[in-house]
């Protein structure tokens, strides 16, 4: 086996044994907490430019499916674990986690001291890195981490869009994968799902709960989003800085008031910047299936699935026109607000999980909900 390095902006070396593909890639270094679900990480696009560390200690063992996928194709820059297992055991695999993240040109760096690597991020908090499965001297890498690009500013929400509008008519299983999606009703809403790395799986808890949906580009217009006669508007997850997006927040405002708007995660920041509010970057951000958040509203904790690097600044939201409705328990950041006239509300998790817990699959429900009162 060949060797793996992966290097950080600061200096510090992490050596290993190289899977995957030969090349080297560079990113943000960030790590994800999840126990199983490692196929729905590597395919969700928010992890676009960014290196994933996994802190569960084997990796690949039951290999990879069709089903699994929350986009095109897996969307990390490399992956960093303890152990990897090239060998895949499970009856629904067709094809191993070695030769998924290979054809897409991923490398993998095993043996790596995962727990020393996410406790130096939490400490220092997320560096850019260079991962390198080639022959390459770690100075080398070391200088092209230092030279990779930043995320704070970073438009990556458009690169990763649909460029076209698009009916999603996939059918909803009753079980499917991961998901226990249960029973779809019939189609009674029109749902506009803004597309700014969307998983899957969302589009699926949206269909499931009675959602005809039109899934439109990141760049879609206000005007354009009501041409198309929407019950509600729906604001997706996705990569990169929200300060990036302004000009999609401009567009959000001009639909406040005007229809149902329900956003998750980029979502929730992109709908803040749209209220003038202010996002800023976590030190090390939010990744696993296992974060608990307080809802106010009904006073229970959620274990919920998360997956962001930006947060909503509570303090800058107008608390007028907003009531702040979810926290971590955490670190107490923002994870949830709604409007208090206005049809509209978000959370910063990801409520149809895939991986991770349902304890929060009645947001799906609430805005099916607001969507009979508004249309009444």
């Amino acid at each position: 086996m060949s060797k793996a390095i992966l290097a950080l902006e600061d200096g510090r070396i992490f050596e290993g044994r190289a899977f995957g593909a030969q090349t080297e890639r560079v990113g943000e270094v960030v790590f994800n907490t999840s126990i199983t679900g490692y196929q729905e990480i590597f395919s969700d696009p928010s992890y676009t430019g960014q290196i994933v560390v996994l802190t569960n200690p084997q990796i690949g063992n039951y290999g990879t499916n069709e089903d699994d996928p929350q986009g095109a194709h897996p969307y990390i820059e490399g992956l960093a674990v303890r152990e990897f297992s090239p060998r895949a055991s499970n009856w629904r695999s067709s094809l191993s986690a070695e030769d998924y993240l290979a054809k897409c040109g991923i490398p993998i760096a095993s043996e790596i001291d995962t727990r020393t690597l996410v406790r130096h991020l939490r400490s220092g908090g997320v560096l850019r890195g260079a991962l390198s499965t080639v022959p390459q001297s770690a100075e080398a890498l070391i200088d092209k981490a230092r030279n990779a690009p930043s995320m704070t500013g970073r438009d990556l929400a458009n690169v990763v869009s649909t460029k076209k509008i698009y009916e999603w008519t996939e059918s909803v299983p009753r079980v499917s994968s991961s998901e226990l999606l249960g029973e779809t009703l019939e189609p009674r809403h029109h749902v506009i799902a803004y597309d700014f790395g969307v998983k899957l799986s969302i589009l699926r808890r949206l269909r499931q709960y009675g959602a005809r949906v039109t899934v439109v580009p990141a760049s879609t217009t206000a005007e354009q989003t009501l041409a198309l006669k929407p019950d509600g508007v729906f604001i997706s997850n996705g990569p990169g800085d929200p300060e990036a997006l302004d000009a999609q927040a401009a567009e959000l405002r001009k639909l406040i008031g005007k229809t149902p708007i329900f956003g998750i995660c980029l979502g929730q920041q992109i709908v803040g910047r749209a209220l003038g509010c202010k996002t800023f970057k976590l030190k090390f951000g939010h990744r696993g299936g296992n974060h608990p958040v307080l809802n106010k509203l009904t006073n229970r904790v959620e274990i919920t699935a998360q997956n962001h690097g930006f947060c909503v600044d509570p303090d800058s939201l107008p608390a007028s026109e907003v009531e702040l409705t979810h926290f971590n328990l955490n670190d107490q950041t923002l994870e949830g607000f709604r409007h208090r006239s206005e049809p509209l509300f978000c959370v910063q998790y990801h409520p149809e999980a895939a991986p991770g817990p349902n304890d929060s699959l009645y947001l799906f429900e609430d805005f099916a909900r607001m969507m009979d009162e508004y249309r009444r």
